[in-house]
């Protein structure tokens, strides 16, 4: 709604993602592992973004991500606005998608 965009809203974002540790698993260096602070960063910057969807913000999230780190081989990123202004007592609506990287690049 176009008062949301001006007042803001609530929203909850989990992010989960599938990458293959085994360097980092032996080495014990974080150049050798996905960086969850950067994952933070895409997360905090694309939901800075006034949209009227929370599919496209979802979208653009994996997207950055697959395009920050070319380890992750999947992500899920729900993004979930808490008491949404609608017609009835409901906590939460969300919207998660997931994707892998082939599909995302396709």
């Amino acid at each position: 709604m176009p008062e949301e965009t001006k007042i803001g809203s609530a929203y909850l974002v989990q992010v989960e993602v599938t990458a293959d540790l085994k360097t980092s698993c032996s080495s014990d260096d974080l150049n050798d592992t996905v960086d969850y602070c950067l994952l933070h960063q895409i997360v905090v910057e694309e939901m800075a973004i006034p949209s009227k969807l929370l599919e496209t913000v979802v979208e653009r999230i994996i997207k950055r991500m697959f395009a920050s780190d070319q380890r992750i081989a999947t992500a899920s990123v729900e993004v979930a606005k808490i008491n949404p202004p609608i017609n009835g007592d409901v906590a939460q609506v969300a919207v998660r998608l997931k994707r892998s990287r082939k599909a995302v690049e396709e």
